[in-house]
């Protein structure tokens, strides 16, 4: 074994060890007093934590969570993880990072989230969630928060997982099988993962949609449209995904390759052929037909995806590269309308009765819609520390990337050719974090910690010029649980291919709601790119306070408050108020009587506009049972270890046996030669020269900050100290026990205190935990000017661009769990908003009614059930997970002024599902 590693794992373990040690003998001695010796130790061991696999940023985490924290989720995978962490992990800016998060892996990028997502969450040691300024260290932009996993050291499991769903008003089901295995063998991962899934067909007859005039037969015995329209798309897909990692020689280099095949095939209904007969007198009827060939859409994607990450570490410098391809083909068959010319001609010339059988028709083919889109994006991070000030060490990021985007697309019914567009970008940036005032190093200690960040960037994109953006942002740390952000960026986007150049298309027959008339109608939908589209340049303020609560051991309080600002807004077509039209009167088509027949909804641009909102976080948990675990400000809070579901990968894992043979070769050692060995280290050190090499050849490598805790007034190591650690290490057998505070272990077995992922076993009675997360966001302002001279948009009052802008949205989960069981409760709130109608003749405005949504997600591990699991041995492993969505069965309810809800607003329209149930079998090997 190295000095290195023994070095770091002997001195993490001390202090934790003894502790534990010390309770068991002293349990009734009166309390010692602190021992400053051991305000070193404990301060070494904080240092090695900080550097091993965490996020090195002046912010705070937003969100920590330890393995029983993970498990009180009941997820599945990592991916389902941060589906249910929901308004943790996704960003408030408004700047379209509202979606997934960065995600590191022992803090270190990956190429793709494809190379985790299938992990089951007993792989995780720690979870540790951060604010958008984290992202700028890591070459992004910061419109996305940061998520890091903590993998354990040894990991290994087989897992197969059945679900199957359906409303409780039925109608349609869903069914998905998942197989993933996974093993975590220090610095190597192998995982493999197949995915199924299906969902049978909703039609509107299922849920009594009544249909618009334009598409309800004027004769009873003809077959009704509803029965050949979806709401719910008849649909499968597969997915298979292989990742490996491995180890590059020392210094924690690793390679990673991950593949994915996808495929996903789906089948729409889009209604029936319709005829409008009229006779030599005038009398008309509205005529469907042709129910054995009903309209549809027949789609299918494919993609192919592969990724790879480098992670080196070149002296004090870690350098990280990315590639990330994925060529996806879509195809779609829509199924063209039958030529009615005959049929009309016979109706006028009174050939044909208006109530006449139609009888079969030919099929009338179809068209086609081809699409193959490619990318590649390449990015490289090299971070490092190069210059030390008296409050602390300067963080620099450097990043450059490439990224190549091409789409190729064909459709029968364009208004155009082909299409083929092309887009390279190359973009280069760098992140600067600088120390002002430091605490701990003493330097205007008595203001706090203030930390200076900035980030600037270019971009040249082939299709569309240069790009330029800088951030600037000021962190304090009054206290050690009180943070404040203050953060200004400024940046310029590009519109994206697919708003330049997608083809032009007309879709016939979509139901669109027109206010001006108060109707639902059938009209032409023309979509596509617009090629006049301008960069949009953004102007944005953040700041927030992040506050851990004193009066709860697991709680903090944040409060962030958003001011974006933006130039020549790229955005579709807004919802078609009188304003919109007015607007952009050439997007809109009506007949002699002033009914809307088409709509261009092309993308547009606005001149500005301007979002301000509050939001409020709170997060609380604790232990169930038992004492709550306290660790000292920036510790982390670790509580006792978490055996995961799941066996050891083979040979040493991260608890009794490893450490007997860390301390093994720490303790027989001569102390005089050790005290030798971390000298060499320190000297190596301090020249900049390679680690030195033991006389077993490996290298020597000790933190650094460990080193400096050690070192002496003479610029050695101190012996005193030394030794001190050296006698906490070897003065007491066994392995080291769980500790009240502290760093934990790092490991996958079964070798320590027994805790099934749903906290039961162990000796003495269960442990389990609780949390509750609340989201409020407050709409301050939403207003768009769409041109200079026109009036501007309250979107908060009345206007509209896609959709209504509630004022208030509240995200509330909550949980517990307990000896085996678990239950967790999802509250989303959306308050009432409004859309203001034209004030004439036919007009109304549209009230949009707020509405809460509970979802409840309950789950047993059946392996924790020692009798069943005697009488049912296949149970080990098992858990069982019952999921009720939409518990009260609420839709948001929208109606006119009339309180007459409109045809394109029906209940079910909105959500066919409704209340739903779900059914989860999962099995760990």
């Amino acid at each position: 074994m190295s000095c290195s590693a023994l070095a770091l794992a002997a001195v993490l373990a001390a202090a934790p060890f003894t502790d534990a040690a010390a309770q068991q003998v002293q349990e009734d001695a009166p309390a010692p007093q602190p021992d400053p010796l051991d305000d070193d130790i404990n301060t070494i061991v904080v240092l090695g934590a900080r550097l091993t696999d965490r996020v090195d940023a002046p912010e705070p985490p937003i969100l920590e969570l330890e393995e029983q924290d993970i498990a009180a989720y009941g997820a599945g995978s990592i991916e389902e993880l941060l589906q249910a962490l929901g308004p943790q992990v996704t960003s408030s800016r408004g700047r379209g990072g509202g979606g997934r998060p960065v995600i590191l892996v022992n803090g270190v990028r990956i190429s793709s989230f494809r190379e985790l997502r299938s992990y089951p969450p007993e792989a995780i040691e720690r979870t540790e969630v951060f604010s958008e300024e984290v992202a700028q260290r890591y070459g992004y932009s910061p419109d996305q928060r940061v998520v890091n996993f903590i993998l354990k050291d040894n990991f290994a499991s087989y897992e197969i997982e059945g679900e199957y769903g359906q409303p409780f008003d039925g109608g349609f089901s869903q069914q998905e099988v998942e197989g993933t295995y996974l093993r975590i063998d220090g610095p190597s991962r192998l995982n493999l993962n197949l995915e199924w899934e299906n969902s049978s067909l909703l039609t509107e007859a299922e849920r009594d949609i009544v249909q618009a005039d334009g598409n309800r037969p004027d004769l009873a015995s003809d077959p009704d449209p509803a029965r050949y329209r979806s709401l719910v798309s008849d649909s499968a897909g597969v997915e298979a995904t292989a990742n490996w990692t491995t180890s590059l020689g020392e210094d924690s280099n690793s390679l990673s390759l991950n593949a994915t095949y996808e495929r996903a095939d789906s089948l729409r209904f889009q209604g029936l052929d319709t005829v409008l007969l009229t006779n030599s007198t005038g009398n008309s009827l509205l005529r469907a037909f042709n129910e054995s060939d009903p309209l549809t859409v027949d789609s299918r994607d494919e993609s192919y995806s592969f990724g790879s990450t480098l992670n080196l570490n070149p002296g004090d410098w870690e350098v990280t590269g990315t590639l990330d391809g994925t060529y996806s083909d879509n195809q779609s068959r829509i199924a063209r309308r039958v030529d009615t010319t005959a049929l009309l001609a016979d109706a006028a010339a009174d050939l044909l009765p208006l109530d006449a059988e139609l009888g079969a028709f030919p099929d009338a083919g179809f068209d086609e819609a081809l699409t193959d889109t490619y990318t590649v994006n390449a990015l490289a991070t090299a971070r490092g520390n190069p210059l030390y000030l008296p409050a602390g060490d300067v963080a620099l990021t450097l990043s450059t990337g490439y990224s190549w985007n091409r789409i190729e697309s064909s459709d029968t019914r364009t208004l155009a050719s082909d299409t083929q567009l092309t887009r390279g970008q190359l973009s280069a940036g760098a992140n600067l974090s600088i120390p002002l005032t430091s605490r701990e190093e003493d330097v205007l200690g008595a203001v706090g910690d203030f930390t200076l960040t900035l980030n600037g960037g270019v971009n040249h994109l082939s299709d569309f010029g240069t790009l330029y953006d800088w951030t600037a942002g000021l962190t304090w740390g009054v206290t050690d649980t009180l943070t404040f952000t203050a953060t200004h960026i400024n940046r310029d986007v590009a519109p994206s291919l697919a708003q330049l150049g997608n083809p032009v298309i007309a879709t016939p027959n979509v139901p669109v709601f027109d206010i001006a008339n108060n109707e639902t109608v059938l009209a032409t939908v023309i979509s596509g790119g617009n090629p006049g589209l301008p960069a949009q340049k953004q102007s944005d303020w953040a700041f927030g306070v992040n506050w851990e609560l004193p009066f709860i051991d697991r709680g903090s309080v944040s409060v962030d408050y958003y001011d974006n600002h933006s130039d020549d807004v790229t955005d579709g077509l807004p919802t078609l108020t009188p304003e919109i039209e007015a607007a952009f009167p050439g997007r809109v088509t009506r007949d002699a009587t002033g009914r809307l027949i088409e709509l261009d909804e092309r993308f547009v641009t606005f001149a500005e506009r301007d979002e301000r909102r509050l939001q409020f976080g709170l997060n609380l948990s604790g232990q169930i049972g038992g004492e709550e675990e306290r660790g000292g400000p920036g510790e982390g809070r670790r509580g006792p270890p978490a055996g995961a579901t799941g066996r050891p990968a083979d040979g040493p894992v991260g608890g009794g046996e490893q450490f007997q043979a860390m301390r093994a070769a720490f303790c027989v050692r001569d102390a005089d030669e050790m005290l030798d060995l971390f000298n060499r280290a320190l000297m190596a050190q301090a020249a900049g020269e390679p680690a030195p090499l033991d006389a077993e050849g490996q290298p020597i490598r000790i933190p650094p900050g460990m080193l400096e805790r050690l070192v002496g007034e003479d610029g050695r190591i101190d012996t005193e100290r030394f030794t001190a650690v050296r006698e906490r290490v070897c003065s007491t057998e066994g392995a080291p026990a769980a500790s009240t505070g502290g760093e934990g272990r790092r490991g996958g077995g079964r070798g320590g205190p027994r805790f099934g992922p749903f906290g039961g076993g162990g000796d003495g009675p269960p442990q389990g935990r609780w949390f509750f997360n609340l989201d409020y966001t407050l709409e301050l302002e939403n207003t768009v000017l769409i041109a200079p001279g026109l009036a501007r948009l309250d979107l908060l009052d009345g206007d509209a661009l896609a959709g209504t802008q509630p004022r208030h949205n509240v995200r509330a989960r909550g949980g517990a769990f307990y000896d085996g069981f678990g239950a967790i409760v999802f509250a989303d709130y959306t308050g009432a908003s409004r859309l203001e109608g034209s004030g004439n003749a036919g007009s109304t405005d549209l009230f949009f009614g707020d509405f809460l949504t509970v979802n409840l997600r309950t789950f047993v591990d059946l392996g924790e059930r020692e009798r069943l699991v005697e009488a049912v041995p296949f149970l080990k492993g098992t858990r069982l997970g019952l999921d009720i969505d939409n518990i009260f069965d609420a839709r948001q309810r929208v109606t006119d002024s009339n309180g007459v809800v409109p045809l394109r607003y029906q209940p079910f329209l909105i959500d066919p599902r409704g209340r739903s149930f779900e059914i989860e079998l999962r099995k760990v090997f």
